[in-house]
């Protein structure tokens, strides 16, 4: 993805897919979009600490959820560029429009830097998979992560001392895990890592242009029937609403059904999509609940304001495998905001804004 901004007289948004890839082609070198498994880290240095990383509601670690590549033409700053989504595993953590279990991260590098060649990366390289492990536990700039997350690990086994983690928790778990038999005295740790049953599935993200040349229905008479047909039969209770209160709510329903079925109108074209990406654009809402207003969207520290840049589908969920018969993750849409300026802030992980979105409670 390389878009600077989304040209409203056309459409100009990339739609993102994923597929299947081996890990050692979705390392940092290659600068690829991904879903799931370890974060690539893009700069080397200045990553978000623990404390940064932990859920809002529960503060538990947060997993990582998703990574864009996205840098910006003609911005020397952003010639790399990589936004990067994290959120909370706990379900209980996830109630009604309420964006606190998740975080977003921006990381961007010019061209000369000191972690990347100035050449663009080879393809082939990626197959010499022995000559990329050692970034799952130690990035090239000495920086060791989270055996169990791959988040920044600034604490280390008290017995071995080779075995790094973000927190006491994911410690814990990478003890019951199997680090409990393999931890040794003299430094030394098994090379395989460990099942920890914490990381979601990981995969590539590829994009492609929206083609809405498919949809050749009139908006305008696809709603109007749709509306008629979501129109609520009478009944005694409607009856009994006075004039004002039944005027209020068929226009509540109207609007939400028209902002929802809009949603599924321009999503059936493409129904697999998980990300959906036009910088400077404007998302497609799930529901007319929650729709922040400019004033509700913070600007960044640099006091640029933060626009729209991408948002994450439903669909992603079902490749997460999250579902659980009691709770589980969900969301209607995620929207993140960026700075508008993609502003410097040297090798350090600046933190963006995310919103969640839910379905109306009529389309739940």
């Amino acid at each position: 993805m390389a878009k600077n901004e989304c040209d409203q007289n056309v459409n100009g948004v990339e739609l993102g897919f994923v597929e299947e890839s081996e890990s050692f082609c979705l390392r940092s070198k290659q600068f690829h979009s991904k879903v799931g498994g370890r974060p690539a880290w893009l700069s080397q240095s200045g990553l978000p600490s623990p404390s940064e990383l932990c859920c809002l509601k529960c503060g538990q670690p947060s997993a990582f959820l998703l990574q864009v590549y996205a840098p910006i033409p003609r911005q020397a700053r952003s010639f790399h560029r990589t936004c990067f989504v994290f959120c909370c595993k706990n379900t209980a953590c996830y109630s009604h429009n309420d964006s606190r279990c998740f975080k977003v991260y921006r990381s961007q590098l010019p061209r000369k830097n000191d972690f990347y060649s100035y050449d663009p990366p080879v393809e082939e390289e990626a197959a010499d998979i022995h000559s990329t492990d050692s970034e799952i536990l130690q990035l090239g700039s000495g920086v060791k992560l989270c055996r169990v997350c791959g988040c920044l690990g600034p604490k280390s086994c008290s017995r071995c001392h080779s075995a790094n983690y973000c927190s006491r928790e994911h410690q814990t778990v990478d003890w019951k895990a199997g680090h409990k038999k393999e931890c040794s005295k003299n430094g030394v740790v098994g090379v395989s890592l460990l099942d920890h049953k914490f990381l979601f599935l990981e995969y590539e993200v590829v994009t492609e242009p929206e083609d809405l040349q498919l949809e050749a229905d009139s908006d305008g008479q696809i709603e109007e029937e749709q509306l008629k047909e979501s129109e609520p039969p009478a009944s005694d209770v409607l009856e009994s609403m006075d004039e004002k209160d039944l005027e209020a709510m068929a226009k509540h329903e109207s609007k939400e059904s028209k902002v929802f079925e809009k949603f599924k109108r321009r999503t059936a074209i493409e129904p697999e999509q998980v990300l959906r990406y036009c910088r400077m654009g404007r998302p497609l809402w799930v529901s007319d609940e929650n729709v922040p207003k400019e004033t509700d969207i913070p600007n960044c520290l640099c006091g640029a304001k933060r626009l729209f840049e991408f948002q994450i589908m439903p669909q992603l969920l079902n490749y997460l495998k999250v579902d659980s018969p009691d709770a589980s993750i969900d969301w209607g849409t995620l929207v993140v905001y960026t700075c508008a300026e993609s502003c410097d802030q040297g090798n350090k992980y600046t933190a963006e804004f995310i919103l969640k979105q839910d379905y109306g409670a009529d389309h739940i």
